[in-house]
């Protein structure tokens, strides 16, 4: 999917870089049994408190049930059309099945209107299609993959995003996650076939403050240009460098910190994503 130049008729178009939506074959309207009334409290907890700095406002938006579950095995079911949501960077696919029933699911690249689909333990190992990684051959990419069996997708649910199933041995298989890493899940855990659509969606430039409003982010003040009492990057003469580690506004490390603490699944990881490099 082609990036959406525009004119510089502004400083704001002059970079700006847009999806061209030229994958999608349904209007604004969003299948309406699908769909329910979301609520936002922009960053608030229950008690009310920022929780989640810089978030509120933007436009208003409907949730859309997708089925991450994927649990109607055996049942054929027909793309019908590729629409865009408002609450994910994937595209969703409507597909419907046999009997009527209507369903979204995450739009794996180069799925297309008309497409078969089909889940289930003897299901063909073709995009779109979701089973068992028991059933899936090594070295296939992979995406929404369940780290519970039954429970629903969990990982890889992001645009552009593919895993790859890189073993299988006993009831574990290994799988390479797109940050590098490689964890262990089990083989009954179920996967779909394919990388996820809008492979463009990370090189999307939004250009300007105004853009940035209506997705529902508020502005960000730099450390560096408060007080030392506001920020622990603020004080000193015109713009002073950060010394040392950069941190919070509350003084904890903002970068390299290490934020995985859950040993109880710690074992299911064999291999952690290789370091970043820095600029």
């Amino acid at each position: 999917m082609p990036l959406k130049q525009y004119k510089a008729t502004s400083p704001v178009r002059r970079f700006r870089q847009s999806a061209s939506f030229e994958e999608l074959t349904k209007g604004k309207k969003p299948e309406r049994s699908l769909t329910e009334r979301k609520l936002r409290h922009a960053g608030r907890n229950a008690q009310g408190r920022v929780t989640t700095r810089h978030r509120g406002g933007g436009e208003k938006r409907n949730y859309r049930i997708v089925d991450f579950k994927r649990n109607k095995d055996g049942i054929p079911a027909k793309v019908t059309a590729i629409e865009y949501d408002p609450n994910r960077s994937a595209r969703l696919a409507l597909i419907v099945y046999r009997d009527g029933e209507k369903r979204y699911i995450i739009a794996p690249n180069d799925l297309r209107v008309g497409d078969p689909v089909i889940s289930g333990p003897d299901a063909e190992a073709r995009v779109g299609n979701c089973l068992p990684l028991e059933h899936i051959p090594t070295g296939t990419q992979i995406h929404g993959i369940e780290l519970q069996p039954g429970r629903g997708a969990q990982l890889v649910r992001a645009a552009g995003g593919a895993a790859q199933l890189v073993a299988k041995e006993g009831e574990y298989a290994q799988i390479r996650l797109p940050s590098g890493g490689i964890r262990v899940v089990h083989v009954r855990c179920r996967a779909t076939i394919g990388q996820i659509g809008n492979v463009e969606h990370e090189n999307q430039k939004v250009g300007g403050a105004g853009h940035k409003r209506h997705m529902g982010w508020r502005p960000a003040v730099r450390g560096v240009v408060m007080s030392p009492r506001d920020h622990p990057h603020g004080g000193g003469e015109a713009k002073s460098p950060v010394g040392g580690q950069a941190q919070t506004p509350w003084g904890k490390p903002a970068m390299g910190l290490k934020t995985r603490n859950n040993p109880r699944t710690d074992r299911f990881v064999t291999e952690r994503p290789p370091k970043r490099k820095s600029k």
